[in-house]
């Protein structure tokens, strides 16, 4: 079965997460960004969502896990519960 890995911050505002993507761009960590301003549980490891498979996540985000490429920053992503950012890290 197809999975993937990925990291997120998630904000209630696009204009957070453009800001914090500005951030991100210029080198910022986003480990420590995600600790800080993200408003996910998973924020407690870093922005870390685990391993993901098909189904599990909203259709916004698990298009950008499954279909856009590895290791690059994307976002500001809308869905129902804010802006995300996400970077995936490992796709099988």
């Amino acid at each position: 079965m197809r999975s993937a890995m990925a990291r997120h911050i998630l904000v209630k505002t696009k204009a957070e997460a453009e800001k914090l993507k500005a951030q991100l761009d210029q080198g910022a960590d986003f480990a420590k960004l995600a600790r800080k301003f993200s408003t996910c549980p998973s924020r407690k490891r870093d922005g870390d969502l685990g391993e993901i498979y098909p189904g599990q996540l909203v259709k916004a985000i698990e298009d950008v896990v499954f279909k856009k490429p590895l290791l690059k920053l994307h976002g500001p992503i809308k869905s129902r519960f804010g802006y995300h950012l996400v970077v995936v890290y490992f796709r099988s």
